[in-house]
């Protein structure tokens, strides 16, 4: 199965009460998406088309039990507030929130609205939920995977090229949700005797400074931020 329809049947699979519900009581169903990608992103357009399959084959039809309404962040905080509002506001059934920057964006915007999120890395330490096994509050959903493996990339990264002694790790500001993540890069690193460095870097950032500082360098990137080295 391709990773996006697997994401998409997580998400169906979380929101299917909500649309049973609003089945039998006979009422059109009402799903808001906020998506942390760009519109004309592929990979954000094939998730969205796998989710709406996903629902089809439950027997949800759009336009005829159910209406879908599509927001896209694109990575902007000020766009991703104002969908959230407007997403709030046309009083949906449930949102589906695809990525760590929008999910907290609409909590702010309620806390009554259900709320299924899916590729958050740490929804614990980025203050989304309470705990894994009983999040609480009206948010739920899936990791991405177990943040404890941050520290793996360090091994990873000392494997590669034994003689490192120093590696920097750029975070973005915006994203809460890498709080376990560096954790774990943290109690790595003395271990495999690295020094590490933490930079704060915006997205729209890292290419000018991927371009001026680590030229020639060989770096590991993720999802929620970079390890880079230098060579000693």
């Amino acid at each position: 199965m391709l990773r996006r329809e697997f994401i998409a049947g997580l998400g169906c699979v979380a929101v299917w009460p909500v649309v049973a519900h609003a089945q039998q009581a006979g009422e059109m169903f009402r799903i808001g998406v906020l998506m942390s990608l760009a519109a004309d992103d592929p990979e954000a357009q094939a998730r969205v088309a796998a989710f709406r399959k996903e629902l089809q084959q439950l027997g949800w039809v759009e336009g005829r039990n159910v209406r879908i309404d599509t927001r896209w962040g694109a990575g902007n905080a000020d766009d991703a507030r104002k969908y959230a509002a407007e997403l709030v506001a046309l009083a949906p059934n449930v949102i589906l929130a695809s990525g760590g920057t929008v999910v907290g964006t609409l909590l702010q915007a309620t806390r009554t609205v259900p709320i299924v999120f899916t590729q958050i890395a740490d929804p614990v330490g980025g203050g989304l939920v309470a705990s894994l096994a009983k999040p609480g509050g009206n948010a739920t959903g899936f990791t991405a995977f177990e943040y404890g493996m941050s520290g793996k990339w360090l091994e990873l990264l000392k494997e590669i090229a034994p003689g490192v002694t120093r590696a920097a790790v750029l975070r973005d500001p915006a994203i809460a949700q890498g709080i376990g993540q560096f954790g774990a890069i943290q109690l790595a690193a003395p271990s495999l005797g690295l020094e590490r460095s933490w930079l704060r870097a915006r997205r729209s950032r890292f290419c000018r400074w991927f371009t001026s500082r680590c030229v020639g360098s060989r770096f590991q990137r993720s999802s929620q931020g970079h390890a880079a080295h230098g060579k000693q």
